[in-house]
């Protein structure tokens, strides 16, 4: 594990950012609080370059974001948080985008269904679906990314499509994830040691997102939540988190689970960043540092994973 304190350039818009927090936290969000969430992600600014395309990928709608110089068949999936209720592909797009832009790999954003229109398992199918259309479209090097949600869905991906390799003619390379919530029964000792730190989240928060995403099924099933997953055989996976973060054991319990059964697994912790801090590009140093280190990670997943090249000796 790594531990990367606050610097002090980030100190004033960390304070900032949880004055303007506190009067918010622990307020439960439902369908109705999607269009704030979209807009307060579309805020990311968007990587110059990066062409957004609407497109339909395993029947999947969403969006493919585009790079100028995308490395040929490699492609990244991008599984977007939002607690399993909130959330779009669109909302998403600068964010992914500039991820994108740093692996430099075309990647696909799905418009996974959201709850509670669409319980479990729905996402999870949705992303199972994203993941094997872009094979279909002869895609040989993936990589895949979340955050939050989305980063507990990357790693339920992981252990699906890694469980029968069978079944798969191209498995994941490599994943990067933030704040991944990986347990939906909400038992890390986060919940109680960050409950005033966290600027954001309350155990009530997300137990209203779980009711409404699980409605009755088990929390502990491992496709709802990848810390009971079998993890043997999964790719490297870079996890980075929050200190602060009442999910910061997500992480922690997740990578050490990982780790005891074979996996690479880098995790960074960032001292005084709340959730998903990646997102406020320009706003953070540390989000940006995290990013570029995201990005470094994956591109170099895509590289190693690369056929190699033979090349007639000189004579």
């Amino acid at each position: 594990m790594t531990t990367h304190p606050l610097s002090p350039e980030d100190a004033p818009a960390v304070a900032a950012m949880r004055q303007a927090a506190s009067a918010h936290k622990g307020e439960k969000l439902g369908p109705e609080a999607r269009p704030m969430f979209d807009a307060m992600l579309a805020a990311t600014p968007a990587s110059a370059d990066v062409r957004v395309e609407a497109a339909t990928v395993g029947g999947i709608a969403g969006f493919w974001l585009r790079v100028p110089t995308a490395r040929p068949g490699a492609r990244m999936l991008y599984l977007h948080g939002g607690g399993y209720v909130l959330g779009s592909a669109k909302g998403l797009a600068n964010f992914a985008g500039q991820i994108a832009a740093r692996v430099g790999a075309d990647t696909f954003v799905p418009d996974y269904r959201l709850a509670p229109e669409h319980p479990f398992p729905a996402a999870i199918g949705d992303a199972i679906a994203a993941y094997r259309g872009l094979v279909a479209v002869g895609a040989e090097r993936i990589v895949v990314v979340g955050d939050s949600a989305g980063g507990g869905l990357t790693l339920s991906l992981l252990s699906t499509i890694t469980a029968d390799k069978t079944k798969e003619t191209v498995q994941p390379v490599g994943a990067a994830v933030m704040s991944p919530w990986t347990d939906l029964a909400l038992t890390g000792d986060s919940f109680e040691t960050r409950a005033e730190a966290d600027p954001i989240f309350t155990r009530g928060v997300l137990q209203g997102f779980a009711d409404m995403y699980l409605q009755g099924q088990d929390a502990t099933n491992p496709k709802a939540s990848p810390l009971y997953a079998e993890l043997n055989s999964l790719p490297p996976i870079r996890i980075d988190v929050g200190d602060d973060e009442v999910l910061l054991t997500d992480s922690s319990r997740y990578a050490d689970r990982a780790r005891a059964a074979g996996v690479e697994v880098t995790l960074s912790v960032w001292e005084g960043m709340p959730h998903v801090f990646q997102s406020s590009i320009g706003r953070f140093l540390a989000a940006e540092q995290s990013v570029d280190a995201i990005g470094d990670f994956l591109r170099q997943r895509l590289i190693d994973a690369s056929p190699s090249i033979s090349t007639p000796s000189e004579v």
